[in-house]
């Protein structure tokens, strides 16, 4: 099972940031030591190319955040001072998703350690989110004619509304988003399929929803891929989060989408998303365990 990374990429930020940077580092470092991944299978992402980042936003977007002339509204929205290393590490970021993407093809499961970035729009970025990985990767796979449809399963607490919005109309691919209904983004997108739950939605109530509506998802769907923004802020320990899930729902949800693709025949690429625990070791334990689930049912 390959896995890229991109946590080499270091963005400085103001002491007291929420953004949770050493995550990173912190998720890959635990998977080796706990054995889901072995050293070998771990590649160090590069950067993505101008061109493929086209196939998702506009040239506009990309001159601005190239150039660094991202006026300071757009910069606040995104949550993030613009940077050089700030470009380079959202490059490589996406470089992992259409690299894991492309290896999900061949080996029936792959993922990156980062991603997720489902706020970011063709036109601007939101919410951490710089560039957005998953529909830069599923538009390059279809570019290369590997896949003709896609389905995005987002079960991050908060709504992919950049996703949503750039693939809205699009019958090729597939948005499921389930999330919280009073949470970021205040100004919800229209996915495919959108499903809002309540503050304070517990391990029983979110499996049950998810059985219900996963089933038909694919069956509607019809995907060539998979990909799972898997985020882990539904914990009920995470600091954006307003869901209740344990450390064990959240591995069962884990568990329900990779057997669900597994047993379609459908390849798996998994995406880290959000995670905003206190402490942060409970993101990262929860992000391992998606790996964990994973690669267990897979078998690779």
């Amino acid at each position: 099972m390959r896995a890229f990374f991109c946590d080499t990429y270091e963005v400085p930020l103001p002491p007291g940031h929420r953004f949770p940077m050493p995550k990173y580092r912190l998720v890959r470092d635990c998977l080796v030591a706990e054995g889901v991944l072995a050293p070998e299978e771990l590649e160090e992402s590069r950067l993505i190319d101008r061109e493929s980042l086209l196939l998702a936003h506009t040239p506009e977007y990309l001159d601005a955040v190239f150039s660094g002339t991202l006026a300071p509204a757009e910069q606040r929205r995104l949550g993030f001072s613009w940077s050089e290393a700030l470009v380079a590490r959202s490059r490589a970021s996406v470089f992992g998703t259409v690299a894991a993407a492309r290896a999900a093809l061949s080996e029936g499961i792959s993922g990156n350690l980062s991603g997720g970035t489902h706020h970011a729009s063709a036109n601007r970025g939101s919410g951490f989110c710089v560039f957005n990985d998953i529909a830069v990767a599923a538009r390059a796979l279809q570019r290369e004619g590997r896949i003709d449809r896609a389905l995005v399963v987002d079960l991050d607490v908060h709504q992919g509304d950049g996703t949503a919005a750039i693939f809205a109309g699009d019958e090729s691919v597939f948005t499921f988003s389930m999330h919280g209904a009073k949470n970021f983004p205040f100004q919800k997108q229209r996915s495919s399929l959108d499903v809002a739950l309540p503050d304070g939605c517990r391990d029983s109530e979110y499996i049950e929803v998810l059985q219900r509506h996963l089933p038909g998802v694919l069956e509607r769907s019809r995907p060539d891929i998979l990909f799972f923004q898997a985020g882990v802020d539904p914990l009920e320990h995470d600091l954006l989060g307003r869901l209740m899930l344990s450390l064990d729902g959240l591995r069962a949800r884990d568990g329900i989408v990779a057997r669900a693709a597994r047993q379609c025949g459908v390849p798996l690429v998994l995406t880290l998303g959000g995670g905003y625990a206190r402490p942060i070791s409970l993101s990262v334990d929860a992000h391992v365990a998606t790996w964990r689930e994973s690669r267990a049912v897979f078998g690779r």
